[in-house]
């Protein structure tokens, strides 16, 4: 079905992360994947997904130095240990407001949303209940998966063939799959785009994790924001939901590229593995 082509790990939510040779993954996702997010005072967890409010933290870069130890690489460059009390001031700084970085999620924690403008960038009823809040910015507010700073699945694959056809579409884009912070690349070779789809509920052997296959990943406004040199480029999404949108649960049809997967057995992946679909036991 392909082979691993690249691995990336985002220790702080919302940063740029680091690219890998090699990852454990656990039930819990690749080790050392979104353990920590920056909160604010109302309990709100940084996410650029609401660019006004934290596109910010796109400007950061986190990783995973000696042992467990999460460092924050800020846009001057100065690299702060998680724990350092410099860390929290240095943020609150760059953000303008009072802001911490937490290990845990708290229960009433919110994720925010911008709503984009392009139809299928949000389902419909989650539109209409939209509201306008202090920067200004249209927004939804909902939750993250349960106890964990992720949005749904624990680990997000996305494949080569999808993105060549979005750049045959839309060829002033550069489709480079760091716009859409997946864990997996997976080379697919000329398989046709969106073979993915496909793989929904199928078992996936990636190295010697074992994987399920749960949905297309919906996206957000993240891609067209800024990443490191890649700049900021609306078009991005826009190509994305003319091309692929697809039924997700009751949701509606949504702009999606890329798959969630859930982890079933967890293993070491290395660059170069193969993708294996596995019977059913």
């Amino acid at each position: 079905m392909g082979t691993v082509t690249a691995l990336y790990r985002y220790p702080v939510k919302s940063t740029l992360g680091e690219a890998l040779s090699s990852v454990v993954v656990t039930h819990a996702g690749l080790s050392g994947d979104r353990t920590h997010a920056v909160l604010d005072e109302t309990g709100a967890i940084g996410s650029a997904k609401h660019p006004r409010k934290w596109g910010h933290l796109l400007g950061c870069r986190s990783r995973v130095a000696d042992g467990d130890t999460v460092e924050v690489e800020l846009p001057d460059g100065t690299a702060l240990t998680v724990g350092d009390r410099d860390v929290d001031a240095r943020l609150s700084e760059l953000l303008g407001r009072q802001v911490c970085v937490s290990a845990s999620a708290p229960a009433h924690s919110l994720l925010e949303r911008a709503v984009p403008e392009y139809e299928g960038g949000v389902p419909d009823a989650v539109r209409a209940s939209a509201s306008v809040d202090g920067t200004g910015e249209k927004i939804t507010v909902g939750k993250v998966a349960s106890g964990t700073f992720f949005d749904y699945g624990r680990v997000h694959l996305v494949t080569t063939s999808s993105l060549t056809k979005l750049r045959s579409v839309y060829p002033a884009g550069d489709f480079d799959p760091r716009r859409f912070r997946p864990n997996l690349v997976v080379d697919t070779g000329e398989a046709p785009a969106f073979a993915e789809d496909g793989w929904q509920g199928r078992r996936l052997r990636v190295g010697e994790a074992l994987f399920r296959v749960l949905v297309p990943t919906p996206r957000c406004v993240v891609p067209t924001l800024g990443h490191d040199e890649l700049k900021a480029d609306p078009g991005i999404m826009r190509a994305i939901a003319r091309e692929h949108r697809v039924p997700v649960f009751d949701l509606g049809r949504l702009a999606c590229l890329g798959v969630y997967l859930d982890v079933l057995e967890p293993g070491t992946i290395r660059l170069g593995d193969p993708i294996t679909p596995q019977e059913e036991s």
